[in-house]
């Protein structure tokens, strides 16, 4: 079976190499320009010189009796994140075992490495000026030749195979997911031939990953001063009254034994399941739903989501939160959401759903749990939730669409984001495989 397939890839290599367009040529890697080169990463390293592919020590060789609170900082594969490295604490050890373990030295520079764990083959560059620091025993670092290689690029190709999860093959079987360090130093990847080139994609990357940090930074500050806005405007004013939720709203989900299976769960159809677990910055994210049949959708009428609805999660990771702004499909509940709607306009359900993510409502489930984890939230426990609001629908209105045009202009942002991380994506795709040249 092996030589039969390993015969049928040779042929698809033979029919892709003959339908190759001028200039490029067909490698181990896939399609690269003919004057590209495949360099394993150990040959990326600084000839003649030691440990500049290495990780951390043993775990027996760095011990929480090593640390210290102030000396040579250690650097762990914590600190990698989303293509970024990024400590605000440090563990550290002193000189002396520095000297003991200098092997594992990692400088400004370097590239730092996820080496166990699910997160393995996750990396960033450790920046220019952190000072020197010792590697933990989870880490790994890669020493780039930078009068040869451009490190940003090379950094950007190893977020890209980690993230496709091309770096499955050089993972070790045992009891947790980790590196091998030999099929690591063996591993190829693809570069252009002169170091101006490769600067030159890696300028054009960093700009794109300036652009899409600052829109993040953006994204945080915003969402920061909407928090403030819902403390100063729910904060509970004179003249607010006091209202018991099961006195004023009706509240449903789909009964228990009428609770759907995952078996029963479509990937497409005209009816959509809300099942809690599309629920995305307080609305249900459509695109990621699960549907359902017609008969399971006709089946309650009083969990067919409308409009203005208000939903909360009672199973599981109980109390999220999500209003419906709008139905883009017929759409129904599984068991585990409830549905919350105000009887007799007593209450603005936009104005409740802000009340919800408040921490009056984290304060009443911290309540219920009462120091143990509950994954339930009974509807004879929730139908006493008290809240204070403002004696007219027109105030809290108002409160509400303060709030709601906040979120829009997130929103916005978000989707400026997303935006941009395509972008980004469509680059690298491009820029990586030699499809379009900046040289």
């Amino acid at each position: 079976m092996d030589n039969e397939k390993l015969k049928m890839d040779n042929c698809q290599l033979l029919t892709a190499s003959s339908q190759l367009k001028k200039g490029y040529k067909q490698t181990e890697v896939g399609v690269i320009p003919s004057d590209w080169l495949l360099f394993p990463l150990e040959e990326l390293t600084q000839k003649n010189r030691q440990y500049t592919i290495v990780d951390g020590p043993f775990g027996s060789n760095l011990k929480t009796i090593h640390y210290r609170k102030s000396g040579i900082p250690i650097i762990t594969s914590g600190y990698v994140t989303d293509g970024k490295f990024s400590a605000s604490e440090y563990l550290y050890v002193d000189h002396e075992k520095f000297k003991q373990e200098k092997r594992s030295a990692v400088k400004g520079g370097d590239i730092v490495m996820a080496k166990i764990g699910e997160r393995c083959g996750a990396s960033a560059i450790l920046p220019k000026e952190h000072p020197e620091g010792i590697l933990s025993g989870n880490a790994l670092k890669i020493s780039i030749d930078e009068n040869r290689f451009s490190t940003e690029l090379i950094a950007q190709i190893l977020w890209r195979h980690h993230t496709k999860g091309d770096f499955e093959i050089l993972r070790t079987t045992g009891a947790q997911p980790a590196l091998s360090m030999a099929n690591l130093k063996k591993y190829k990847i693809p570069l252009p031939p002169t170091k101006a080139e490769q600067t030159a994609i890696a300028t054009a990357l960093n700009d794109a990953d300036a652009l899409i940090t600052q829109l993040e930074k953006l994204i945080a500050k915003k969402r920061n001063i909407k928090q403030g806005a819902m403390q100063e405007l729910l904060r509970p004013k004179e003249g607010w009254e006091v209202k018991k939720l099961g006195e004023v709203a009706t509240l449903k989900a789909r009964i228990g034994w009428h609770g759907l299976t995952t078996a029963e769960y479509k990937k497409s159809g005209d009816y959509f399941l809300v099942t809690g677990t599309e629920f995305k910055n307080g609305f249900i994210d459509w695109e990621n739903c699960f549907y359902v049949e017609e008969e399971r959708y006709k089946q309650d009428k009083n969990i067919q989501i409308k409009e203005h609805d208000v939903l909360v999660t009672k199973d599981g990771t109980i109390g999220k939160v999500a209003l419906i702004k709008s139905v883009p499909k017929p759409a129904t509940l599984n068991s585990g959401v409830f549905v919350i709607r105000p009887i007799n306009n007593e209450f603005n359900p936009e104005f409740f759903y802000y009340l919800l993510l408040s921490e009056v409502f984290l304060k009443f489930l911290s309540q219920l749990s009462a120091g143990s984890t509950i994954n339930h939230l009974y509807q004879k426990d929730f139908v006493s939730f008290q809240f204070l609001t403002t004696k007219t629908i027109e105030e809290q209105k108002k409160i509400a669409q303060i709030l709601s045009d906040m979120d829009a202009e997130i929103e916005v942002l978000e989707k400026k984001l997303e935006k941009y991380k395509m972008i980004k994506q469509g680059m690298m795709q491009n820029l990586l495989t030699g499809r379009v040249r900046l040289v």
